[in-house]
This record gives structure tokens, sequence and C-alpha cells, in this order.
């Protein structure tokens, strides 16, 4: 089978070279051809375990390949993935500018039958908008040539992508033809072996769906960052509080981390553009308003901690970060809650250290240099003449340090635990003040 997917950002370059590990012949487009050029050459533009290895592995095989023109290749395909991006506007709308030139440029370049399947995260009627494109350059063309759309929306976790893709919980798809339907059990009916759910559903449900999963997600996020505030003004641990409600078959342990506020590239934008469609279409989203307000003030919870223990008085301190990223094994640092914290510490004078096992050089890209910002080399590196230090994203490599070796290092002894890794006892026996998130 033969397929093109255009898009090698996160999802479009996963998701090909997973379908070509599964056997298919994927071609990858993007009009980046700088991104291509390096592609070709097996260099990865992104941060992802596992997926260098995979993407030499089927280039070598001869089944991904990489290219900037759509047009050439898009007859001999019988799918063509859209996976562009879909950033908000400042109303907090899905950009759908990308989404709607792959549909144009589809439409004057196709002479067969092709399924157009929007990968993209999309609000509810993109595809009708993507039918619409298509049908425009038919026109133009004097062609009527049969085509469908459908929605194949990604449930991508980063740091985990491959693995949620070939072993996926479900698969939702979104059709309004018996072909379609057939075009797109044949492609995933390899990952059928593995005893998982491909869900066929209308487009608009769909669509749908994607938001709803992430609005969700967030949802309990900035709910146990709500009870672990709320349980240090009450003497609660959050801790004991999460065991006791995740118990609940009905509510489940997942998700019910306290933290320092969720950031990536989609629960902050699809929680803004589900809040949109539902205003567009009369509605109003209270909860997920209430969410999005909630996360972002527990990306504040963490300086505003390190003002208390100094007295309100920040000018001149030292302070160490740990982590960039918005999550671990990316590099990813889109909405991360380290570009708050920074701007927060620089703003109040602050000299700032910080370290990420990736995420420097992405760091380096959207901060740039700043005389109050020292991009360490190291965990040690980073903590030197520190009076403070913030644990911002739960790397492995943060997990056991030599604490000894750390205080010694230290000007100060304060750790700050945005995502309650470490022992509070353990920390207080070494010397240091320590403080978590919801935690006695």
């Amino acid at each position: 089978m033969n397929i093109a997917i255009v898009g090698t950002g996160y999802v479009g370059l996963v998701s090909g070279t997973c379908f070509a590990e599964m056997g298919v012949d994927v071609t990858c487009i993007d009009i980046n051809t700088d991104k291509i050029s390096a592609l070709k050459k097996g260099v990865i533009p992104i941060y992802e375990p596992g997926l260098e290895d995979m993407v030499l592995r089927n280039m070598k095989a001869g089944r991904l390949h990489f290219s900037t023109d759509l047009s050439s290749v898009l007859n001999s395909v019988e799918i063509v993935f859209i996976a562009v991006g879909t950033p908000a506007d400042e109303d907090g709308s899905a950009d759908l500018h990308y989404v709607l030139n792959v549909a144009h440029e589809v439409g004057k370049a196709m002479n067969d039958y092709v399924l157009l399947v929007t990968k993209s995260t999309v609000p509810v009627g993109t595809s009708r908008l993507v039918r619409k494109a298509v049908e425009e350059e038919l026109l133009k063309r004097s062609l009527d040539i049969d085509f469908d759309v459908a929605s194949n929306p990604e449930f991508l976790k980063e740091g985990d992508a491959i693995k949620d893709f070939m072993s996926p919980d479900r698969v939702v798809v979104g059709v309004e033809s018996d072909h379609a339907r057939e075009l797109m059990t044949r492609l995933y009916r390899p990952f059928l072996l593995n005893n998982f759910r491909v869900i066929f559903m209308d487009i608009p449900s769909a669509e749908m769906t994607k938001y709803a999963a992430n609005s969700m997600l967030a949802t309990r996020i900035s709910f146990m960052n709500d009870i672990a505030n709320l349980c240090e003004q009450v003497g609660a641990d959050v801790n004991m509080v999460r065991k006791g409600i995740g118990s609940d078959q009905r509510i489940g342990s997942k998700f019910l981390y306290p933290g320092i506020g969720y950031g990536g590239s989609c629960f902050p934008k699809d929680v803004k553009a589900l809040i949109h469609t539902a205003h567009e279409n009369g509605c109003k989203m209270r909860v997920l308003e209430a969410v999005e307000e909630v996360n972002y003030k527990q990306k504040e919870v963490l300086f505003n901690k390190l003002k208390r223990h100094f007295s309100g008085n920040l000018n001149g301190k030292t302070v160490a970060l740990w982590g960039l990223s918005f999550k671990p094994n990316t590099d990813d640092m889109r909405e991360a809650t380290s570009l708050v914290l920074i701007s927060l510490l620089t703003e109040a004078g602050c000299s700032v250290r910080v370290y990420d096992p990736v995420a420097m050089n992405e760091a380096k890209r959207i901060i740039g240099e700043n005389s109050s910002i020292y991009y360490a080399t190291d965990i040690y590196d980073a903590v030197l003449g520190a009076d403070a230090l913030l644990l911002v994203t739960e790397w492995k490599e943060f997990r056991l340090p030599s604490w000894k070796v750390i205080k010694k290092a230290m000007q100060g002894n304060l750790i700050l635990d945005g995502r309650n890794i470490y022992d509070k006892q353990e920390l207080l026996s070494n010397g240091f003040r320590y403080e978590g998130i919801g935690i006695l």
C-alpha cells in the first residue's frame, strides 16, 4: 500500500515512520527544503526515543521516502494524510491555513481517486472545509474526480510516541463512505494483530474526540493542582489524597499527579481551541475556562514559593533550574513552565542557572543569550553558588543526585520540588529546606 503524509513535524514524521515499519510504502512531504534534505541524510529534526533508528532502518529498506513535491507522488498513492501544524491564533482558534493549503494542492494535482485524511488536530467541521477546497480546485480544472475525506486524529504522547503508535489504546477514524472505511481498515490491518481497537465513527465525532480527550486530561491535571494547593492550606498530603481517590475504579490513578502546570504542543492549544469552538456556537465551556485559568496560575507556584522563602526579595539571588522541556523524553519547550519561571526570575533580578538533558539547544534557540541566564553543562554545574534549586521537569537523571555534592556546591539550601519526586526526610537529613506541591 502506498501513502503520502504531508508534514514532517512530530505527528507526521512519527506516523510515517511507524506506517513504514509495518510494511507500508510511505512518502513524507514537507515544503521545508532544509528539513527534507536533512531527513534524506538521516538527520532527525526532533528528539523522540527510538525514532532515529526506525527512520534509518526504513529508509534503508526502501519503504520510507522524503520529498518536497506532493504532486510528484499524488497519483501513485491511495491515501494522503494531512499532518501539518494547526497553531493557535490570538483568539484561541486553530489556524487552518496549512491544512487548507494541502487540500488546495491536492485538488490542483490529483488525476485519480484519493482518500484525504486529516491527522492534524482540527476543529469540528474542518473536513467539510477540506472537501470544499478540493472541489474548488477541481472545478477550476473542469474535472469531476471522485475522492473522499476522513479524520484520523493522533493520540501520541511525546517521549512515548512510537509505543503509542505501534500499540495504541485505540485508533479513531471518522469516515463518510464505505470505500474510505475499507481503505482505512486495510491500512490498519497489520496493527490488528496486536488486538487493539479501530473505532469508526462519523467525521465530526472523530474531530471532537481528539479535543475532548485532551481537554479531559488537562482537566484532571488542573483539578489535582487545585487540590494540591488546598492541601497545603489545610495540612493534608496530596500524595495520600491521590492514592485514596485513584483507587476508585471510576476515577483511576492516571493523570492525578499534581505539579506546576501542563504545557507542550497539545493541551494548551486544544483547550483554547475547544473553548473558541464553543463560543462560536453560542456555548460556554465553563469547566475548561477554569482549567485554563488554574493552569496559568500553577506555572507561577514555584516562583511564589521562592518569593515567600526569601521574604519577597529575590534581587541578586542565584536560582538553579533542573529541567526545561515541558515533560521528560522530549526537547519540546512549547508552553513549558520553565519559560514562565525564567521570565519571572530574571524580572525579579535573579541570576538563573539552567540545565536539561536534551533541551539545551532548544532553550538557547528560544531564549537566546542573556547575561542573567547561564546554560550549565550538567546538574552539578547548574547548582554552583545557587541560593535555591527548582526541580521543573522530572527527568530520570534528576532522581538520585548526590545531595552531599549539591550541598557543598550550593550557596543556599532551599529545594523546591515541582514534581514531588524527592523524599522530604532525606532532603531534611542532608541539611536542606524542602517544599513540594501539596505535601506536608
